[in-house]
Parts: C-alpha cells; sequence; structure tokens
C-alpha cells in the first residue's frame, strides 16, 4: 500500500505528558500562592486535580475538551472562596497553559520531524490541548486536528476522516502514528488508515477488549525508525510495494 502522507499523535508520542502537565500544576500553584493566596490554600495541587477529575466524570460532554474542564475546574475554585472574576480564571488558564506547553522532546522527535517532513505532508491527530505554535513545532506540519476544535475525539473515525480530507487523500494512503493502542492504532485501522505503534518502552501489544484480533501495521520503537523507513522508501522510489510486504512508504 502506498504511504503518502503521515499522521501523527502529540503526548506521548512527541513528548512524554506527564512532566508537562506536572510542570503547569506547580507553575498554576505558585500564580495562585502569589495572586490568590486564599485560593491556593483551599485548592492546593493535589485538591485541584481531584476537582477536575470531578468534573470530568460530570461533564461526560466535555470529554474531548480538556481546555472547558480545565476552565470549569478554575472556576469553581475561585467561586468557592469568593471570587467571581473570569479575567482572573482566564489568567490563571494562560499560566497554566504556557507552561504546559513548555514541553520536553523526546531525543528522536525533531530530527524526525524535520527528515519527514522533508518527504511527506505531515499533520497532527490529539485528543489534548497542546499548542504546536507555542511548542514551535508548527513549521513541520501541513494541519493540525484537535478533539477539542473538532467535537469528537480519537478513536472517532471522524476526527481522522477530517485530516484525510484536508491532506486530499483516501484514508488507505495515509499512515497514523501514536503511542495508544486503541486510541491510535484501533481507532485509525477503523476509519481506514494504516497504522503503526509507537511502542518506547518495548511492551507487549495488548490483545483484550476492543484490541482482540486488532495489530498495527507497523511497530516503532522511535520515530527516527519511522523517519529511516520513509527516507529509504522515498529514496528507492520504486513505484510498488515489494511482493508480499504488506506496508510500504513511496511517493
Amino acid at each position: 500500500m502506498r504511504i503518502l502522507a503521515v499522521s501523527l499523535d502529540l503526548d506521548d508520542t512527541l513528548w512524554p505528558v506527564e512532566p508537562a502537565i506536572g510542570g503547569a500544576e506547580q507553575a498554576l500553584d505558585a500564580w495562585l500562592r502569589q495572586h490568590l493566596p486564599a485560593v491556593a490554600q483551599a485548592w492546593p495541587i493535589a485538591a485541584l486535580r481531584e476537582l477536575r477529575d470531578r468534573i470530568s466524570a460530570q461533564r461526560p460532554d466535555l470529554a474531548h475538551d480538556f481546555t472547558a474542564q480545565r476552565l470549569l475546574t478554575l472556576r469553581h475554585a475561585l467561586r468557592s472562596s469568593g471570587i467571581d472574576s473570569e479575567a482572573l480564571v482566564q489568567q490563571a488558564f494562560e499560566v497554566y497553559f504556557k507552561a504546559r506547553n513548555d514541553v520536553s522532546l523526546y531525543a528522536d522527535a525533531l530530527p524526525a520531524l524535520t527528515a519527514l517532513a522533508a518527504r511527506v505532508p505531515l499533520v497532527s491527530i490529539s485528543n489534548g490541548n497542546a499548542d504546536l505554535a507555542r511548542i514551535g513545532l508548527q513549521r513541520h506540519f501541513r494541519a493540525s486536528f484537535s478533539a477539542r476544535e473538532l467535537g469528537m475525539a480519537k478513536p472517532s473515525a471522524g476526527i481522522f476522516h477530517a485530516a484525510c480530507a484536508e491532506l486530499g487523500l483516501a484514508p488507505e494512503h495515509v499512515l497514523h502514528v501514536g503511542d495508544d493502542p486503541e486510541l491510535d492504532v484501533a481507532g485509525a485501522r477503523s476509519a481506514g488508515l494504516r497504522s503503526a505503534w509507537l511502542n518506547r518502552s518495548g511492551g507487549r501489544w495488548p490483545t483484550h477488549g476492543a484490541l482482540a484480533g486488532v495489530r498495527p501495521d507497523l511497530e516503532l520503537r522511535d520515530l527516527g525508525e519511522l523517519a529511516s523507513r520513509i527516507l529509504a522508501a522515498t529514496d528507492a522510489d520504486t513505484g510498488a510495494c515489494p511482493a508480499g510486504q504488506r506496508f510500504c512508504v513511496l511517493p
């Protein structure tokens, strides 16, 4: 199958997300302690995290929108402390969001993005609310698709099909790469895309539940391996997949 474009997950694919979220929580806590000490005292990091989880559970209609969940959390925290100010909510969120986008890329990510973008169109597909422009990676991508903006999250086929429509390609000519077996691999396959599982930890492919009978087209240890495959395939320029090979990347 000829692969003419690549879509990439973001969190835990290009960077580890937990350090970014932890740093954002700490930045927000420091800001609250300085500007709204009563809120900081009533809502330390652990309590604010629990509140956010509770709001997430109460609002399944916002499961695709982490920004909305976070804003609701901040509004509740401030109002419970007697502060009813949308301006302060927005300021607090900006502190959080700026730090949330202060990510540390995996060592292979930037070299791979640079190499990939020179050969094939790239798009991002993410359930998270990372901002590629703030991070400084937007130049590598033709477009970005987030669950928040589209109103649907992976593994919904709609978010994958939106990316394919932007690329002007049939789904079978797009390879989606991500770390999550269900959201990325099973989601992409159900939408008709090819799939690659980024298995940085070397874990075993899960075979239970929704993943029973599902396998990725590729399994990668890092993004450098993907870039090497694409560069080798585009350099070969044979025009067809070798006999018996279930996956190839061609211009």
